[in-house]
């Protein structure tokens, strides 16, 4: 059977080191930046005509996406797992350094099953657990092969070599 990913991942794993990154993140968002912001805002008010003022629309975009990252932060925080993943011993799970290996080419590829929020500071590649891979693979066991819809549709099997604790 090809795993087809799931589409919803609602737990998050984070290092502290992530967690804490994305509190002083967010700390920053909702103070400096938003003031900053809301001062530009109101100086481009204060130009007048707001039809064909860039720098108030600029501003507003800018305020946009960041109230929409707060959400995200906000959203990754209360609902992340923080420290080591529990998982069985030999079970594949979020958090954990994964090799596989893909017969059809007779290679391996290592990657760290995770959060987008992990890859900024990582130094190992990262695969989301909704990915196509990450989720064909996530509470497999090691030693066993999955096949799985690449992203362009093709079918592709890979093995699980091992699973280990991330550790930074």
């Amino acid at each position: 059977m090809i795993h087809v990913a799931d589409p919803v991942i609602t737990e998050t794993w984070l290092t502290q080191e992530a967690f804490d990154r994305l509190q002083e993140e967010l700390t920053e968002r909702t103070g400096t930046r938003r003031e900053a912001i809301v001062k530009r805002i109101e100086a481009a008010r204060e130009e007048g005509d707001l039809k064909e003022n860039g720098g108030y629309h600029a501003a507003k975009e800018e305020q946009g996406k960041n109230e929409a990252r707060v959400r995200v932060i906000r959203h990754l925080l209360e609902n992340a797992k923080i420290g080591k993943p529990h998982a069985p011993e030999g079970q594949v799970a979020q958090g954990q350094v994964v090799t596989v290996r893909f017969p059809a080419f007779d290679e391996t590829e290592t990657f760290l099953l995770g959060s987008r929020e992990e890859a900024a500071t990582a130094s190992i590649d990262v695969y989301s657990p909704s990915s196509p891979l990450g989720s064909a693979v996530l509470g497999k066991e090691v030693g066993s092969s999955v096949d799985y819809l690449t992203p362009s549709g093709k079918p592709m099997t890979v093995e699980i070599v091992s699973a280990e604790a991330y550790t930074g």
